[in-house]
């Protein structure tokens, strides 16, 4: 008769045998562990060698902050040739860019102290000497940036044109 026998398990009905297994949770981490990693390693690379800018040029109490602004436009030109070389120039392996880009340059660069030095010039009533700096680095950082970039850009494309 149909309906007597046993019942064949579904996925609704378990079978006597079967157990479920809990769902596998995984860490929203897994896979950015080692990009961290490398950020982490490339930011106190990048800081110790900010510091050693700052041992070198020391900025004296009251006076215009011209190491920091320097560091951050030299660090901005340098990201600006290493974005064009790793995205037209050269293929990279996956973890180059977090670390040098975000960990060394972003290390390097220093625009948390830029906004420290603002502040102090404030501070210190010396309001034009402030927006003056203010103004100053962002400007220098963003012609660096561009310039680099264009730079980079025209020696790759006389590299490939004297290859061809």
């Amino acid at each position: 008769m149909p309906g007597t026998g046993p019942k064949t398990p579904t996925a609704h009905q378990p079978g006597p045998r079967f157990t479920p297994s809990p769902p596998i949770r995984r860490s929203p981490l897994r896979g950015q562990l080692p990009a961290l990693a490398v950020i982490a390693l490339g930011g106190a690379l990048g800081a110790c060698a900010r510091y050693g800018a700052s041992l070198l040029w020391p900025t004296g109490h009251g006076t215009f902050p011209w190491t920091t602004l320097l560091v951050n436009a030299v660090g901005c030109a340098v990201i600006g040739v290493f974005m064009v070389v790793i995205t037209e120039g050269v293929s990279a392996h996956r973890l180059v860019r977090p670390f040098f880009g975000t960990g060394v340059l972003g290390g390097f660069t220093t625009f948390s102290t830029y906004a420290v030095d603002t502040q102090r010039l404030l501070t210190r009533g010396q309001i034009g000497v402030a927006l003056g700096y203010l103004t100053g680095t962002a400007v220098a950082a963003l012609v660096s940036v561009w310039t680099a970039a264009a730079l980079t850009r025209r020696f790759l494309d006389w590299r490939e044109a004297r290859c061809d």
